[in-house]
């Protein structure tokens, strides 16, 4: 029975996952006849927009990960001013909307750094914010371990380093893992935030494509351009999401 629900599963997956592509290849290639404004468009959104999204999720996400465990792991040493500074700044970035995030980013550090841009503004919001979300999901993994494994470890003669870095860790890493890709999918989808500092992602670049149409030809085409970035975003996160349910359902 269980692996008759595991089958299930697959294949809703793959026809999903097939949908999504066949959709995506129709918006790409539109139809026979398609009229000239759709390639500038499509090659818009593509060349600059969704590869805009996808490098401030790269960088987002990996500065999370780095940040985030190295905070998770740090708030559970039990030194109060540690973990004070730590849990306010969890509990600061975890409980602003991310677009004040970005705000504050961007308007309140040109003086001391002139140089940041919109795109670092937009990517060090989504790090602060994902790094408190890793270090609350690092800090229960890291607890989760049963106490015997840190007195095993001691006794082989392991300190709170080696402890840590050899046997609690790779264990935690395990009940990470699904954390993690869930985490790349609200980033990737966060990342439409940074729209509303200027930054050129899939979301910005089909709302100026709308805006452009609109004063060249008197239409929009709305619908048809917002469907294109729909399905690029569905194309990427929906296999993400079932790729983490699956892990949560095998590692957790």
């Amino acid at each position: 029975m269980i692996r008759r629900i595991g089958v299930n599963r697959a294949i809703t997956i793959g026809m999903s996952a097939i949908a999504g592509a066949l959709a995506l290849r129709w918006f790409l290639d539109w139809y026979p006849d398609r009229p000239a404004w759709v390639e500038p468009v499509k090659h818009y959104i593509i060349h600059v927009g969704l590869k805009t999204t996808l490098e401030i999720a790269a960088i987002s996400v990996v500065g999370s990960a780095v940040i985030g465990v190295l905070l998770g792991t740090l708030l559970t040493i039990r030194f109060r001013p540690s973990r004070f500074l730590i849990r306010a700044y969890v509990e600061i970035w975890r409980g602003l909307p991310i677009v004040i995030t970005m705000f504050i980013v961007y308007f309140a550090l040109p003086d001391p750094f002139p140089e940041l841009s919109a795109f670092k503004a937009a990517t060090i919001g989504l790090i602060l914010w994902g790094s408190a979300q890793v270090a609350e999901a690092t800090r229960g993994a890291v607890q989760s371990i049963p106490r015997e494994q840190h007195q095993a470890a001691s006794a082989l003669g392991f300190g709170w380093v080696g402890t840590h870095a050899f046997v609690i860790l790779p264990q935690a890493f395990r009940r990470l893992i699904p954390p993690m890709v869930g985490l790349l999918v609200n980033v990737v989808q966060n990342t439409t935030v940074a729209a509303l500092l200027g930054v050129a992602e899939s979301l910005e670049t089909g709302n100026r494509s709308v805006e452009r149409l609109l004063y060249t030809t008197g239409e929009s085409h709305a619908f048809a351009i917002f469907g294109f970035v729909m399905v690029i975003f569905f194309v990427i996160s929906f296999p993400l999401t079932r790729l983490a349910a699956y892990l949560e359902r095998k590692l957790v």
